[in-house]
């Protein structure tokens, strides 16, 4: 437990805004929106979507929550380059994201392409944050 003294809430903040920001960018008519919305049968719809709110809610602090986890992933692995930190966010998404979410997929009878953009996002946003981590102790 000594080592909760030595986390940085800073940072673990900013890397939860971070994947936030990440997902509405990524999840937006700029990049995946469409194609992820076709693949799920999402129909877009004009003015405010009931429980949007709620939902981006639940994403920031989830976020976080990931963020938390992962800076304890760096911690212990004793990462304090940019490079390690993206190693460790690597290392985490194959094991976490890719490795459960791709059989699931695959048994729900999902397109890879749906994998791709969903686990894409995981992946960039490991790859970023623990990068940042890393450096910033």
């Amino acid at each position: 437990m000594q080592h909760l003294h030595h986390l940085n809430p800073w940072a673990i903040l900013t890397g939860g805004l971070v994947f936030w920001i990440l997902g509405a960018t990524w999840y937006s008519p700029v990049l995946f929106a469409k194609p992820w919305m076709a693949m799920l049968g999402i129909q877009k719809t004009e003015g405010r979507k009931p429980g949007m709110l709620l939902a981006m809610t639940a994403s920031l602090i989830c976020d976080i929550v990931m963020v938390f986890m992962l800076e304890h992933l760096i911690m212990w692995s004793d990462a304090n380059t940019f490079e390690w930190g993206a190693i460790i966010g690597v290392i985490a998404w194959l094991g976490f994201i890719a490795a459960p979410s791709l059989p699931q997929g695959m048994y729900e009878g999902r397109p890879f392409k749906l994998f791709a953009i969903n686990s894409g996002y995981w992946l960039v946003g490991l790859i970023l944050v623990g990068g940042m981590l890393a450096v910033w102790h």
